[in-house]
C-alpha cells in the first residue's frame, strides 16, 4: 500500500467498500410519491424515476470485496484499446463534418457539431469516488484535461463521480466563457466553480444554442455524491440536434420499453447515439440502474438511431463483469441482428469518428 492508504483502518476500509458497493443502489429502492401538480418525477424531497423500475437486489460481501481488490489492481490493457495522446489530439484537429465524436474515456466525449465542441460528462483525473480509495482509471483519457481544445459547452447527465469530474469542472480553461447544461438541481455546482452560463433543465425541457436544440430527456437512474443527499438532484439524458445532424447521449440508465419507444416516437430518428453497455453485474443489482450491451443495443434501436457509440466501459471497474466482456457481447448481439459494424461502432480511446 501507499503511505496514504496505509493510515487507514479496517474500519475506515471497510465503511468505505460499503459506500463504494451501494452508490450504484443510492435512491433507487425507497418508493416516494410524487408532488401535486408537478411532473410524476418530481417528489417532495427531490426526483425519482417515472415510469416506476420494480425492486432490486443488494450488493454482497464479495462485490465490495472485488471493488476495494479493484483499487490496489490493473487489468492487462489490449493493445487496440488506446491511441497515444499526440494522435488522438491531431485526429480531432482534422475532424470535420456536421458530427463528430472524440471518445476520452468511460462515458466522456466531445461532441463536434454545428460548428461547437461540447464535452460530454467530463471525467478526467483518476479516481471517481469522493474518498481516497475507489473506482480508479486503468487508462488514461484519451485527451488529458491540459490538452482539451476550447470548449464551446458542457453537457451534463447526472452527479456520480464517473460522470462529474470536480477537479476537471473546477480547472478547465475558459470556464468563463462555456456554456453549461445540466439537469435540475445542478447548476450550483458550476456557478461555485466559476462558470457564468449555466441552464438547468427538466425532463422534456429544450434550449437553444448558438444554433443547436438541447432536449433534456428521462432516463432510468438516480443520483448522489454521497450519502445523505440520495435523487436530490434530477438526471437526465439529451437530444442534441444542429440543422442537419442529431445525436442522443444516454449518459447512465437502465433499460425500459416504454421510456424509449417514446423517444424515438418523438424524435423519430437520431443520426447516433452514445449508449451505455458496462457496469451491468450482478445483474438482478444493476438491471435497475445499468443497461448491458444488448440492452444498450435496443435502446438505440427504440429511439431509431442510425449509428451506435458504446460508453461506460473500458476505463475503470465498476461492477462484476470481466474487463473486455461488454465489447465481445456488444459486437455478438449486433452481428446476431443483421447490424453490420459501420453501424454499431466500438471505439478507440482517444479515437475520433465522423458520422
Amino acid at each position: 500500500m501507499t503511505g496514504l492508504n496505509k493510515q487507514w483502518t479496517r474500519r475506515q476500509f471497510m465503511k468505505a467498500a460499503s459506500f463504494l458497493a451501494l452508490q450504484p443502489l443510492l435512491g433507487c429502492s425507497t418508493q416516494v410519491l410524487p408532488m401535486e401538480g408537478k411532473p410524476p418525477h418530481h417528489t417532495a424531497t427531490g426526483f425519482r424515476n417515472y415510469p416506476v423500475m420494480p425492486p432490486h437486489g443488494t450488493p454482497g460481501f464479495s462485490f465490495m470485496f472485488n471493488r476495494m481488490k479493484a483499487f490496489f489492481s490493473n487489468p492487462e490493457i489490449p493493445s487496440d484499446h488506446t491511441i497515444s495522446e499526440p494522435r488522438a489530439i491531431a485526429d480531432f484537429q482534422r475532424s470535420s463534418g456536421e458530427l463528430s465524436v472524440t471518445w476520452i474515456g468511460h462515458s466522456t466525449y466531445l461532441l463536434k457539431t454545428g460548428g461547437r465542441t461540447l464535452l460530454l460528462d467530463p471525467y478526467l483525473t483518476d479516481l471517481a469516488s469522493p474518498l481516497p480509495v475507489g473506482p480508479k482509471r486503468y487508462v488514461p483519457p484519451g485527451i488529458s484535461l491540459k490538452n482539451l481544445p476550447p470548449i464551446d459547452g458542457i453537457i451534463l447527465s447526472h452527479n456520480h463521480y464517473d460522470h462529474l469530474d470536480e477537479n476537471a469542472v473546477e480547472n478547465l480553461p475558459g470556464k468563463e466563457n462555456i456554456q453549461v447544461f445540466v439537469p435540475l438541481g445542478m447548476k450550483s455546482f458550476f456557478t461555485e466553480r466559476g462558470y457564468a452560463q449555466v441552464s438547468e433543465l427538466d425532463w422534456h425541457e429544450s434550449i437553444e444554442m448558438d444554433g443547436l436544440k438541447l432536449t433534456a430527456l428521462p432516463a432510468v437512474h438516480f443520483s448522489s455524491r454521497w450519502l445523505n443527499d440520495r435523487n436530490e438532484t434530477l438526471w437526465c439524458s439529451w437530444a442534441i440536434q444542429s440543422s442537419s445532424a442529431s445525436c442522443y447521449f444516454a449518459g447512465d440508465t437502465g433499460y425500459s420499453p416504454t421510456l424509449f419507444r417514446e423517444i424515438g416516437n418523438s424524435f423519430r430518428s437520431f443520426d447516433m447515439a452514445i449508449v451505455p453497455i458496462g457496469a451491468y453485474n450482478p445483474q438482478n443489482v444493476m438491471k435497475a440502474v445499468h443497461t448491458n450491451p444488448e440492452e444498450a443495443i435496443q435502446l438505440a434501436n427504440d429511439i431509431r438511431a442510425d449509428i451506435i457509440v458504446p460508453s461506460h466501459w473500458g476505463t475503470i471497474e465498476l461492477t462484476d463483469e470481466p474487463h473486455w466482456e461488454p465489447p465481445e457481447r456488444y459486437r455478438k448481439f449486433a452481428v446476431k441482428n443483421g447490424i453490420s459494424d459501420s453501424r454499431a461502432w466500438i471505439m478507440k480511446i482517444g479515437e475520433t469518428r465522423t458520422a
